[in-house]
């Protein structure tokens, strides 16, 4: 899946947390990705994110700064 597919939805699901707040926003976004993302969309989104996250909104890279990478 594409770098940009995954923003977006990752993005997607850090706009249904947004009413808890910046924090607990991301805990529940990282939360979401551990439960229902295969290991391979986590460990792109992972790899976006070490190569500078473009597009992701702050809750959403905090949570996926978060995230164990997936060996």
């Amino acid at each position: 899946m594409s770098p940009e597919k995954l923003v977006h939805m990752a993005n997607q699901i850090g706009l249904f947390f947004r009413h808890q707040g910046e924090d607990a926003a991301a805990a529940s976004v990282a939360d979401h990705l551990l439960k229902f993302w295969d290991p391979r969309m986590r460990n792109s989104i992972i790899a976006h994110v070490q190569s500078g996250g473009a597009g992701l909104e702050p809750a959403v890279l905090r949570a996926v700064k978060s995230l164990p990478a997936v060996p």
